[in-house]
Protein backbone atom coordinates (compact mmCIF):
# COMPACT_ATOMS: atom_id res chain seq x y z
CA UNK A 1 0.00 0.00 0.00
CA UNK A 2 1.32 3.42 -1.28
CA UNK A 3 2.13 5.97 2.01
CA UNK A 4 -0.49 8.04 1.13
CA UNK A 5 -2.76 4.96 1.24
CA UNK A 6 -1.57 4.15 4.79
CA UNK A 7 -1.83 8.09 5.84
CA UNK A 8 -5.31 7.49 4.89
CA UNK A 9 -6.17 4.31 6.26
CA UNK A 10 -4.32 5.80 9.67
CA UNK A 11 -7.63 8.31 9.60
CA UNK A 12 -9.10 5.82 11.72
CA UNK A 13 -7.56 2.22 13.09
CA UNK A 14 -8.31 -0.26 15.32
CA UNK A 15 -6.04 -0.77 18.49
CA UNK A 16 -3.46 -3.50 19.02
CA UNK A 17 -4.80 -5.74 21.44
CA UNK A 18 -3.04 -8.60 22.95
CA UNK A 19 -5.30 -11.80 22.72
CA UNK A 20 -7.93 -10.15 21.26
CA UNK A 21 -6.85 -8.26 17.71
CA UNK A 22 -5.60 -11.62 16.23
CA UNK A 23 -6.53 -13.10 12.28
CA UNK A 24 -9.36 -13.64 12.67
CA UNK A 25 -10.80 -10.36 14.54
CA UNK A 26 -9.12 -8.55 11.96
CA UNK A 27 -10.88 -10.26 9.23
CA UNK A 28 -13.82 -9.74 11.10
CA UNK A 29 -13.37 -6.28 11.49
CA UNK A 30 -12.37 -5.82 7.75
CA UNK A 31 -15.68 -7.62 6.85
CA UNK A 32 -17.87 -4.26 8.75
CA UNK A 33 -15.36 -1.78 7.54
CA UNK A 34 -13.17 -1.50 4.14
CA UNK A 35 -11.11 1.61 5.05
CA UNK A 36 -10.27 1.32 8.86
CA UNK A 37 -6.49 0.42 9.64
CA UNK A 38 -6.35 -3.15 11.48
CA UNK A 39 -3.38 -3.82 13.73
CA UNK A 40 -1.68 -7.34 14.85
CA UNK A 41 -1.45 -8.67 18.58
CA UNK A 42 2.35 -7.39 19.49
CA UNK A 43 4.90 -9.74 18.32
CA UNK A 44 8.22 -9.58 19.84
CA UNK A 45 11.28 -9.41 17.77
CA UNK A 46 12.99 -12.03 20.04
CA UNK A 47 10.44 -14.53 19.37
CA UNK A 48 10.83 -13.48 15.12
CA UNK A 49 14.28 -13.53 14.60
CA UNK A 50 15.49 -16.11 17.52
CA UNK A 51 12.68 -18.22 17.90
CA UNK A 52 11.61 -18.80 14.42
CA UNK A 53 8.09 -18.29 15.16
CA UNK A 54 7.11 -16.54 11.68
CA UNK A 55 4.08 -18.41 11.79
CA UNK A 56 2.78 -15.03 14.06
CA UNK A 57 2.91 -13.28 10.92
CA UNK A 58 0.40 -15.07 9.39
CA UNK A 59 -2.09 -12.96 7.25
CA UNK A 60 -4.84 -13.34 5.06
CA UNK A 61 -4.30 -10.20 2.19
CA UNK A 62 -8.01 -9.54 2.71
CA UNK A 63 -6.83 -7.95 6.04
CA UNK A 64 -5.18 -4.84 4.26
CA UNK A 65 -4.51 -2.25 5.21
CA UNK A 66 -3.06 -4.03 7.94
CA UNK A 67 0.21 -3.00 10.28
CA UNK A 68 2.29 -5.18 12.24
CA UNK A 69 3.20 -4.21 16.00
CA UNK A 70 6.57 -5.77 16.97
CA UNK A 71 8.16 -5.04 20.48
CA UNK A 72 11.70 -5.29 21.48
CA UNK A 73 14.52 -2.93 22.03
CA UNK A 74 17.79 -4.58 19.89
CA UNK A 75 18.19 -2.21 16.95
CA UNK A 76 19.65 -4.66 14.85
CA UNK A 77 16.57 -7.59 16.24
CA UNK A 78 14.05 -5.14 15.40
CA UNK A 79 15.29 -4.06 11.74
CA UNK A 80 15.25 -7.69 11.09
CA UNK A 81 11.72 -8.12 12.30
CA UNK A 82 10.85 -4.95 10.94
CA UNK A 83 12.31 -6.46 6.92
CA UNK A 84 10.40 -10.33 7.79
CA UNK A 85 7.25 -8.04 8.26
CA UNK A 86 7.68 -6.12 5.10
CA UNK A 87 8.74 -9.51 3.45
CA UNK A 88 5.35 -10.82 4.75
CA UNK A 89 3.25 -7.65 2.80
CA UNK A 90 2.48 -5.71 5.96
CA UNK A 91 1.30 -2.11 4.68
CA UNK A 92 3.03 -1.07 8.39
CA UNK A 93 5.74 -2.03 11.22
CA UNK A 94 4.59 -0.36 14.48
CA UNK A 95 7.29 0.00 17.78
CA UNK A 96 5.42 -0.74 20.90
CA UNK A 97 6.37 1.75 23.34
CA UNK A 98 3.10 1.61 25.34
CA UNK A 99 2.41 -1.77 27.01
CA UNK A 100 2.84 -1.96 30.79
CA UNK A 101 3.06 -5.23 31.43
CA UNK A 102 5.86 -6.82 33.59
CA UNK A 103 6.57 -8.62 30.80
CA UNK A 104 8.06 -6.36 28.28
CA UNK A 105 9.24 -4.70 31.46
CA UNK A 106 11.92 -7.54 32.07
CA UNK A 107 12.45 -7.74 28.39
CA UNK A 108 13.27 -3.64 28.13
CA UNK A 109 10.27 -3.15 26.01
CA UNK A 110 6.70 -1.65 25.87
CA UNK A 111 6.03 1.77 27.88
CA UNK A 112 9.48 1.23 29.50
CA UNK A 113 11.40 2.57 26.72
CA UNK A 114 9.87 5.93 27.38
CA UNK A 115 12.62 6.48 30.01
CA UNK A 116 15.08 5.47 27.35
CA UNK A 117 13.98 7.39 23.97
CA UNK A 118 17.44 7.70 22.81
CA UNK A 119 17.45 3.93 22.45
CA UNK A 120 13.89 4.07 20.69
CA UNK A 121 15.57 6.93 18.15
CA UNK A 122 18.04 3.81 17.46
CA UNK A 123 15.36 1.25 17.13
CA UNK A 124 13.52 3.41 14.81
CA UNK A 125 16.34 4.40 12.70
CA UNK A 126 17.40 0.42 12.42
CA UNK A 127 14.31 -0.34 10.97
CA UNK A 128 13.67 2.18 8.36
CA UNK A 129 16.90 1.79 7.10
CA UNK A 130 16.05 -2.23 6.94
CA UNK A 131 12.64 -2.07 4.73
CA UNK A 132 10.83 -0.09 2.80
CA UNK A 133 7.29 0.18 4.45
CA UNK A 134 6.47 2.95 7.09
CA UNK A 135 7.01 3.08 10.72
CA UNK A 136 5.34 4.29 13.25
CA UNK A 137 5.55 4.00 17.32
CA UNK A 138 2.69 3.86 19.55
CA UNK A 139 3.77 5.74 22.81
CA UNK A 140 2.71 6.92 26.09
CA UNK A 141 2.71 10.30 27.32
CA UNK A 142 4.93 9.31 30.00
CA UNK A 143 5.84 7.02 32.78
CA UNK A 144 5.81 6.53 36.69
CA UNK A 145 7.03 10.00 38.06
CA UNK A 146 7.72 11.40 34.69
CA UNK A 147 6.17 14.91 33.58
CA UNK A 148 4.17 14.36 30.47
CA UNK A 149 4.63 18.12 29.51
CA UNK A 150 8.45 17.83 29.10
CA UNK A 151 8.63 14.05 28.30
CA UNK A 152 6.30 13.61 25.26
CA UNK A 153 7.84 16.76 23.43
CA UNK A 154 11.20 15.65 23.86
CA UNK A 155 10.21 12.17 22.70
CA UNK A 156 7.98 13.35 19.46
CA UNK A 157 11.18 15.98 18.54
CA UNK A 158 13.55 12.84 18.97
CA UNK A 159 11.48 10.55 16.87
CA UNK A 160 11.66 12.92 14.15
CA UNK A 161 15.17 13.35 14.19
CA UNK A 162 15.17 9.89 13.56
CA UNK A 163 13.09 9.80 10.25
CA UNK A 164 9.96 8.57 11.77
CA UNK A 165 6.85 10.47 10.27
CA UNK A 166 3.60 9.11 12.33
CA UNK A 167 3.52 8.76 16.24
CA UNK A 168 0.32 7.05 18.01
CA UNK A 169 -0.24 8.40 21.42
CA UNK A 170 -2.00 7.04 24.10
CA UNK A 171 -3.39 9.96 26.19
CA UNK A 172 -2.33 8.67 29.46
CA UNK A 173 0.58 7.67 31.35
CA UNK A 174 1.59 4.31 32.57
CA UNK A 175 2.28 3.87 36.06
CA UNK A 176 4.96 0.20 35.87
CA UNK A 177 4.51 -0.55 39.83
CA UNK A 178 1.54 -0.31 41.71
CA UNK A 179 -0.99 -1.14 38.59
CA UNK A 180 -1.89 -4.04 36.57
CA UNK A 181 -1.78 -3.65 32.73
CA UNK A 182 -5.82 -3.56 33.21
CA UNK A 183 -5.26 -1.04 35.36
CA UNK A 184 -3.04 1.40 33.19
CA UNK A 185 -5.88 1.34 30.22
CA UNK A 186 -8.68 3.27 32.91
CA UNK A 187 -6.93 4.45 36.12
CA UNK A 188 -4.11 7.53 34.87
CA UNK A 189 -6.24 10.03 33.92
CA UNK A 190 -6.16 10.70 30.19
CA UNK A 191 -4.79 13.90 28.88
CA UNK A 192 -5.96 14.59 25.24
CA UNK A 193 -5.71 18.65 25.23
CA UNK A 194 -1.43 17.81 25.73
CA UNK A 195 -1.87 15.42 22.73
CA UNK A 196 -3.64 17.76 20.33
CA UNK A 197 -1.04 20.48 21.93
CA UNK A 198 1.78 18.42 20.30
CA UNK A 199 0.52 18.34 17.03
CA UNK A 200 0.18 22.05 17.17
CA UNK A 201 4.38 22.15 18.18
CA UNK A 202 5.23 19.49 15.87
CA UNK A 203 2.68 20.18 12.83
CA UNK A 204 4.99 18.45 10.55
CA UNK A 205 4.40 15.24 12.50
CA UNK A 206 1.40 13.24 12.01
CA UNK A 207 0.34 12.31 15.25
CA UNK A 208 -2.68 9.86 15.98
CA UNK A 209 -4.36 10.05 19.55
CA UNK A 210 -5.61 6.81 21.32
CA UNK A 211 -7.21 6.04 24.73
CA UNK A 212 -10.52 6.24 26.19
CA UNK A 213 -12.10 7.33 22.74
CA UNK A 214 -15.38 5.06 22.74
CA UNK A 215 -17.33 6.37 19.37
CA UNK A 216 -17.29 7.81 15.75
CA UNK A 217 -18.37 11.21 16.99
CA UNK A 218 -15.63 11.62 19.41
CA UNK A 219 -13.06 10.75 17.05
CA UNK A 220 -14.70 12.61 14.25
CA UNK A 221 -13.95 15.44 16.61
CA UNK A 222 -10.13 15.13 17.36
CA UNK A 223 -9.80 14.94 13.48
CA UNK A 224 -11.78 18.24 13.11
CA UNK A 225 -9.17 19.90 15.73
CA UNK A 226 -6.51 18.92 13.63
CA UNK A 227 -4.94 15.38 14.74
CA UNK A 228 -4.11 13.01 11.63
CA UNK A 229 -5.70 9.93 13.30
CA UNK A 230 -7.80 7.96 16.25
CA UNK A 231 -6.73 4.44 17.33
CA UNK A 232 -9.84 3.05 19.33
CA UNK A 233 -9.74 -0.02 21.26
CA UNK A 234 -11.69 -1.53 23.58
CA UNK A 235 -15.15 0.17 22.03
CA UNK A 236 -13.93 -1.07 18.73
CA UNK A 237 -13.87 -4.60 19.85
CA UNK A 238 -16.99 -4.53 22.41
CA UNK A 239 -19.46 -2.11 19.84
CA UNK A 240 -17.96 -2.78 16.01
CA UNK A 241 -20.70 -2.40 14.51
CA UNK A 242 -21.31 1.27 16.36
CA UNK A 243 -17.44 2.19 15.78
CA UNK A 244 -16.58 0.35 12.27
CA UNK A 245 -20.49 0.19 10.95
CA UNK A 246 -20.42 3.60 9.39
CA UNK A 247 -16.84 4.80 9.44
CA UNK A 248 -16.21 3.84 6.02
CA UNK A 249 -18.89 7.01 5.19
CA UNK A 250 -18.06 9.25 8.02
CA UNK A 251 -14.77 8.95 8.55
CA UNK A 252 -13.11 8.31 4.66
CA UNK A 253 -16.26 9.19 2.47
CA UNK A 254 -17.03 6.13 1.13
CA UNK A 255 -20.45 6.72 -0.31
CA UNK A 256 -21.72 2.99 -0.66
CA UNK A 257 -24.07 2.10 2.41
CA UNK A 258 -22.60 0.26 5.38
CA UNK A 259 -22.91 -3.20 5.27
CA UNK A 260 -25.49 -4.57 7.37
CA UNK A 261 -24.84 -7.05 10.41
CA UNK A 262 -26.46 -9.90 9.15
CA UNK A 263 -24.52 -9.73 6.37
CA UNK A 264 -21.07 -9.21 8.19
CA UNK A 265 -21.86 -12.59 9.72
CA UNK A 266 -22.62 -14.32 6.48
CA UNK A 267 -19.19 -12.86 4.91
CA UNK A 268 -17.20 -14.32 7.60
CA UNK A 269 -18.58 -17.91 7.10
CA UNK A 270 -15.80 -19.01 4.31
CA UNK A 271 -13.73 -17.71 6.54
CA UNK A 272 -14.77 -19.83 9.19
CA UNK A 273 -14.95 -22.49 6.98
CA UNK A 274 -11.43 -22.60 5.73
CA UNK A 275 -10.24 -22.15 9.66
CA UNK A 276 -12.06 -25.25 10.42
CA UNK A 277 -10.74 -27.20 7.24
CA UNK A 278 -7.00 -26.69 9.03
CA UNK A 279 -8.08 -28.23 12.03
CA UNK A 280 -9.23 -25.39 13.97
CA UNK A 281 -12.22 -24.62 16.45
CA UNK A 282 -15.09 -22.51 15.49
CA UNK A 283 -15.04 -20.34 19.09
CA UNK A 284 -11.04 -19.25 17.43
CA UNK A 285 -13.74 -16.97 14.83
CA UNK A 286 -17.08 -16.53 16.92
CA UNK A 287 -15.58 -15.24 20.31
CA UNK A 288 -14.42 -11.97 18.31
CA UNK A 289 -18.17 -11.65 16.94
CA UNK A 290 -19.95 -11.66 20.03
CA UNK A 291 -20.55 -7.88 19.69
CA UNK A 292 -21.55 -7.79 16.53
CA UNK A 293 -25.53 -6.70 17.64
CA UNK A 294 -24.41 -5.15 20.53
CA UNK A 295 -27.22 -2.49 21.48
CA UNK A 296 -29.79 -3.86 18.96
CA UNK A 297 -32.45 -6.43 19.24
CA UNK A 298 -31.16 -9.92 19.61
CA UNK A 299 -28.05 -9.17 21.11
CA UNK A 300 -28.54 -11.05 24.19
CA UNK A 301 -29.46 -14.55 22.13
CA UNK A 302 -26.86 -14.18 19.50
CA UNK A 303 -24.00 -14.27 22.33
CA UNK A 304 -25.29 -17.17 24.14
CA UNK A 305 -25.79 -19.33 21.18
CA UNK A 306 -22.13 -18.19 20.18
CA UNK A 307 -20.78 -18.21 23.36
CA UNK A 308 -22.75 -21.82 24.48
CA UNK A 309 -22.48 -23.69 20.74
CA UNK A 310 -19.06 -22.81 19.45
CA UNK A 311 -17.31 -24.64 21.97
CA UNK A 312 -19.25 -28.11 21.32
CA UNK A 313 -16.68 -30.62 19.28
CA UNK A 314 -18.47 -30.72 15.24
CA UNK A 315 -19.78 -26.66 15.62
CA UNK A 316 -19.50 -25.42 12.15
CA UNK A 317 -20.77 -22.48 10.30
CA UNK A 318 -24.29 -23.49 10.77
CA UNK A 319 -24.40 -22.66 14.01
CA UNK A 320 -24.48 -18.76 12.63
CA UNK A 321 -27.53 -19.40 10.30
CA UNK A 322 -29.26 -20.76 13.62
CA UNK A 323 -28.53 -17.70 15.75
CA UNK A 324 -29.26 -15.22 12.83
CA UNK A 325 -32.47 -16.55 12.27
CA UNK A 326 -33.45 -15.60 15.42
CA UNK A 327 -32.62 -12.34 15.05
CA UNK A 328 -34.94 -9.51 13.29
CA UNK A 329 -33.24 -8.69 10.28
CA UNK A 330 -32.74 -5.21 9.45
CA UNK A 331 -30.93 -3.38 6.70
CA UNK A 332 -27.76 -1.07 8.63
CA UNK A 333 -28.91 2.78 8.64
Amino acid sequence: MPLNAATEAARLSIAPMMDWTDRHCRRFHREISQHAFVYTEMVTAPALVRGGARHLLRFNPAEHPVALQIGGSDPAELATAAAMGADEGYDEINLNVGCPSDRVQSGCFGAVLMERPGLVADCVRAMIAAQPRPVTVKCRIGVDQQNPADVLPDFIARMGDAGLGHVIVHARKAWLSGLSPKENRDVPPLDYPLVERMKAEFPEMRISINGGIASLAEAEAFLARGLDGVMIGRAAYHTPMEILGAADGRIFGDARPPRAAHDVARAMIPHIEAHLAEGGRLHAVTRHMLGLFAGRPGARVWRRMLSEGAHEDGAGPELIEEALARIPEARAA
